[in-house]
């Protein structure tokens, strides 16, 4: 009989068997899960603690607050706009009753609503919107894609910011409409160059708001990063990036804002080949044809676009990042 064996009988416990037995029958064993090697619990945990530093902060930061009632929300957000424009239509109805203006010259707002209402009849409405939407929501995308880890190197390397900063921001600042011609040239009558001039509306602005709010995250959060064992792109992408939301979402407000006015100023001056017919196209028919009326409702129906993916999109974005972070707070009263 092993001496094991008889150690165990006579002493009436088990004795433990050696580490390396131990070790191969815990490889062995079938349905069992066997550590991880060192190496890689470190980094799942320090992962984890990245990312669970930006929570924290948040909660350390955020008021508990009771949510306002839905009605509350609908009064405070939802009618004042819509009683503004209500009495402005009023007023707009008041003076064409007292000055008789030439219809042509200004038009009522009933002779507005009927454009809009002809213009959805004949089916260009549903088409020109419907391209113009198609076209913005995927510039702005692409935009997006790019602009976000090009902002984020450019805030993160500084060398290539002082190189290409300054390039940036004057794209910012030049007109997108000045980008046509050039587009027609390069790319002749397609959507290739109404999306290169989305693009080049949209881009910098979304690369400067990142900067911007990378450039305001606290530099405390670098350092309990840098703690934590993040080198310097899991730094950038756990820590520094959450840090800079408030400046990354204003970035995407104006880019969107950029990107969808650089799409009109392209469709209102690159007309036929393949380009095809959305907002800007039916407002330059409208123009031509000298229908004012038509022309306003076009007018109306891109800001009303503008405004709804500004509600619909954004805002609840912005809300939610600010609340979270304790700079927002919503009474029921």
């Amino acid at each position: 009989m092993p001496r094991d064996t008889l150690l165990e009988e006579e002493s009436g416990r088990r004795v433990a068997p050696p580490e390396a037995t131990r070790i191969e029958t815990q490889t062995e064993e079938p349905g069992r899960r066997v550590a991880p090697p060192e190496a890689t619990r470190i980094e799942t945990h320090t992962h984890d603690d990245l990312r669970s530093l930006e929570a924290g902060l948040d909660r350390l930061q955020t008021t508990p607050e009771r949510r306002a009632s839905a009605w509350r929300r609908f009064t405070t957000s939802v009618l004042p706009p819509i009683l503004f424009v209500v009495v402005l239509v009023a007023a707009w109805q008041l003076y064409i009753v007292i000055a008789e203006p030439r219809p042509d010259i200004v038009p009522g707002p009933l002779d507005v609503l009927a454009a809009i209402t002809q213009a959805w009849e004949s089916g260009r409405l549903q088409l020109a919107v419907a391209t113009s939407l198609e076209r913005g929501v995927i510039g702005f995308l692409i935009s997006v894609a790019i602009g976000t880890p090009l902002g984020l190197l450019l805030a993160e390397v500084r060398p290539l910011r002082r190189a290409i900063g300054p390039i940036i921001s004057g794209l910012q600042v030049l007109p997108s409409v000045a980008w046509v011609p050039a587009a027609i040239i390069w790319f002749g009558l397609s959507d290739a160059t109404v999306y290169f001039v989305v693009l080049m509306g949209a881009i910098p602005s979304i690369v400067n708001g990142l900067i911007a709010g990378v450039d305001q995250v606290p530099p405390q959060l670098r350092r309990v990063g840098t703690v934590l064992g993040a080198r310097r792109w899991r730094l950038a992408t756990l820590v520094v990036l959450p840090a800079a939301l408030p400046g990354y979402v204003a970035g995407l407000k104006q880019g969107w804002a950029f990107s969808w006015r650089s799409l009109m100023a392209a469709e209102i001056i690159a007309m036929g080949g393949t380009i095809g017919f959305g907002l800007g196209s039916m407002l330059q028919q409208t123009r031509e044809l000298a229908d004012l009326a038509g022309v306003l409702a076009t007018i109306l129906v891109i800001l009303a676009i503008g405004i709804l993916i500004e509600l619909v999109v954004f805002a609840p974005l912005e809300r939610r990042m600010l609340r979270r972070r304790g700079l927002l707070v919503e009474r029921d009263r």
